[in-house]
Parts: C-alpha cells; structure tokens; sequence
C-alpha cells in the first residue's frame, strides 16, 4: 500500500511530550519522535489485542531463552540478513528503553570508583549515564572538520581512556551529529578499548534510519572477539515510530557478561510492555514496505531543508546527516550565536534542541526534528528564517 506521510495528525490529545511540552502557539521540531503514524499492520495488530480486553504480565519476566521464540528468531533473522551478523537467541535480552538498557550497562560494568567515557556533543541521555548512574564521567569531543563533518582525534580517543575507564559509551548511528561511522573506524575504536581493557556499549537505535549511500555496521559485527566485550543495544522504537510502548533489545553474545547484565536489573527492569512486544514483532514481519517508503520522504525532507538552509539562512551551516531525522545546525556565525535555542523558541515560536544539551561542541547548536510532514517542516523553517531576518 501508499503511505501518506503528508498526513497532518494533530497529536496535542494525545499527552504527547513533544506536542505538550511548550505552548501551543510554538511548533516543536525537538525530541526524536516522528509525527507519522506508525505502520498499518502494527496498528491493526494492536487494535486485534486491545480488543482481546485483558492485559496482564507477558511472558519474558525471567528473560529464559525459550521465552519469545518468534520474536527471538525475527531479530536474529533480521540482523543475518541486515549484517551478515551472526547471533544466538539466547543473546537477545528484553529491555523497556535503549536508555534503560544503557544506564543498566553502567550498573553492571563500572563500579563507583570506575569511569564511562562518551563521546561528544551526544545525545543527552548519553552524556549524563554516569551522573544517573553514580560513576565517573570520562568525555572527549569528536573533531568537527570545515565541512560539517565529524571524525575521531585518535589520539585523543586513547589518551581519554584511564586505568578508571570501564566502559565506551558509543553512539552509532551517531545522535546528534547524524555520523555513521564506518567500518575501519569501529574497528580502531574496539582495537583500542580491547587493548586497554575497556568494554563497550553501543547504542544502535537509529541502526535502520541510513540513508542512500550509505550501509550501517554493528561493531559487535565486525569480530567474535569485539562481540565478546560488547553490549548492543537496538530497538524498533524510532524506526516504526512506536517509542511510547517501550520495547527494546540488548545483544550480549558473552555468557558471563549476559549473566551479570540479568542479574542487575532485577528489582528494577522486571518485564517489557506486551503490547510493545507485538508491535515489534509485527513491524518487523511487515513493516519494510512502510520502512522504505518512510526513507525516501525523509531524505526528501532532509535534502529540501539542507537546500533552504544554504539558500535562506545565511551564516548556518550543516552537513547532510548521513542517518537519524535529526539536523545539527550550526548557528554559531549567525545573531543567534550567543543562545540559538532560546531566541528561536522567544521571538519564531520555533522549538528545538537546546545544543548546549548535547556537551562540549554543542554550543551555538540547534537540533532540529525533520521527521514530519513536509508542510511542518516549510512551516518551522520559515520561523527560523523570520528570526534572522529580524
């Protein structure tokens, strides 16, 4: 079937936190959360269970591997087929939120006197794991070349990493710079940390949101032995627009390492949401076809507002994210410089992020959501050109 992604929802009844946040006079263009609805086979499946009337505690409350089986086999055939990357599905445990899961692999992984080291600017959740978490933060800032693009000072990578450091946050598709990071890149990342003894998390939400040109690399894909020391966190919450129902996956090829990880968050994670487990299975099944449809009208939005940006706001600067929906716009050479976010959100009405949010490297940033209909994104665009003109 035809999708209708120029289809304005009106969100506001719904509790939404994107569209409840800030007045209703400013257009919020802010947190990762699409403004489509989700795929019409998750939808039906949905309704078919809520029908049914009865909600009670699924199954996967001990996370036993035979637990789940459909489910289980759907992510270790879609990560085959995606990756070429092989995994057991024993691998595979449950978690309610990739932020969950990341702050569980600070629990498990760092003691108090040990260290996380992450890098920016970085999605916020990210930067404040150790506070959250009672550990030691450890950071360095990702080079940000002439272009707008973004690579790793290696250097400065090793020389982060102390006899503290216990755990590598990455970020891969990289949230908020829009980075996907290549292969000999992941590889040089993991050569490092295993050498230094550090083992790593890898947040791979944004995994199926790459655009043409481009081809997404699990790191714990890349050797057995990188596996062995990392946790990979994905999700189909930002890909099938269904984040609200807390559904997520850890992959923890290590035995050991998937037995501490469990016993950690006992008391605390107990089960995911069932209807959130659906609706990930069916996405999955039957959700491509929405999927590919989704891609093309979102690097559409994405090449239309970086037209309007070298064409209208002058002094802004932005490279083509090469994932995500998130643009970083770089407003640093602009009358905003001083604080972008609140001069939009005061005088255009216009909601984004905050860069300042994000870490060192952030400031003088905006993110802007372009995961809407593409009436939305002309009219936020236009906000912000209206606040430079002025």
């Amino acid at each position: 079937m035809r999708y209708d992604f120029d289809q304005i929802i009106d969100r506001r009844p719904t509790d939404s936190y994107k569209w409840k946040t800030y007045a209703q006079d400013a257009l919020p263009m802010w947190v990762a959360d699409m403004d489509f609805a989700a795929p019409q086979p998750v939808t039906q499946a949905l309704l078919k269970r809520v029908e049914h009337g009865i909600f009670g505690y699924p199954v996967g409350l001990a996370n036993s591997p035979k637990d789940l089986p459909e489910l289980r086999g759907t992510i270790v055939d879609r990560l085959k087929a995606l990756y070429g990357w092989t995994i057991e599905p024993e691998d595979i445990v449950f978690i309610p939120g990739v932020v969950t899961a990341f702050n569980l692999a600070c629990h498990t992984l760092a003691t108090p006197e040990q260290a996380v080291l992450v890098q920016t600017p970085v999605y916020t959740p990210i930067l404040t794991a150790a506070q959250e978490t009672g550990i030691v933060h450890q950071e360095m800032e990702l080079t940000r070349h002439p272009d707008c693009s973004y690579s790793v000072d290696w250097d400065l990578f090793e020389s982060s990493l102390t006899p503290q450091t216990s755990l590598f946050l990455l970020c891969n598709p990289h949230n908020p710079v829009g980075k996907v990071f290549q292969p000999a890149e992941l590889e040089r990342l993991a050569e490092i940390c295993l050498r230094h003894g550090v083992r790593i998390c890898s947040d791979e939400i944004h995994s199926d949101l790459v655009f043409s040109g481009q081809r997404h690399t699990p790191i714990a894909s890349l050797d057995p032995e990188i596996a062995q020391h990392t946790i990979t966190l994905i999700a189909p919450s930002k890909t099938f627009n269904i984040a609200g129902l807390q559904c997520s996956f850890a992959i923890i090829p290590n035995h050991e390492l998937r037995k501490h990880y469990l016993q950690s968050r006992k008391g605390l994670v107990p089960w995911v949401n069932g209807l959130g487990l659906l609706a990930a299975q069916v996405a999955y099944e039957q959700g491509q076809e929405w999927l590919d449809q989704l891609l093309q009208y979102l690097e559409a939005n994405r090449d239309y507002l970086y037209d309007y940006v070298q064409k209208y706001l002058p002094g802004i600067e932005m490279a083509l994210p090469q994932a995500t929906y998130m643009a970083w716009l770089d407003c640093r050479g602009t009358s905003l410089a001083e604080n972008p976010y609140q001069i939009c959100l005061e005088q255009g009405r216009l909601a984004l992020n905050d860069g300042a949010k994000f870490g060192r490297g952030g400031e003088g940033f905006v993110r802007l959501n372009f995961g809407c209909p593409r009436a939305l994104l002309v009219e936020g665009l236009g906000r912000l050109r209206q606040v430079l003109d002025q």
